[in-house]
């Protein structure tokens, strides 16, 4: 089980992004159009730097569901794999079996 403090850190961050996410697209749209002046877009690069770094959805991390483990995630699920195959073992997800052939 991970620390209770990365778990909310990380949900912190993922209301952070939601919440600049409309302003960052906003602003990197104006930094890529090569239509406007050298000064827009540096004004708009400037505009962009001045915003969190948690508002980037670059930092974002995946997360187990239930124990909050940063790796093995698998993104259909929302698991770790070793959850995920404890809870498929039970048979308590659809669709998945144990492999044989």
């Amino acid at each position: 089980m991970a620390k209770l403090a990365l778990i909310n850190r990380e949900q912190k961050r993922r209301a952070t992004v939601k919440k600049f996410a409309e302003k960052r697209a906003g602003l990197l749209a104006i930094v890529n159009n090569v239509k406007l002046s050298q000064e827009e877009r540096y004004e708009a690069r400037m505009k962009l730097q001045k915003l969190p770094r948690n508002a980037s959805p670059v930092r974002l991390r995946n997360r187990c569901a239930l124990t909050g483990r940063p790796r093995g995630v698998f993104r259909k699920f929302g698991l770790g794999r070793a959850k995920l195959r404890d809870i498929a073992m039970r048979g308590e997800i659809p669709g998945v079996i144990k492999a044989s052939w």
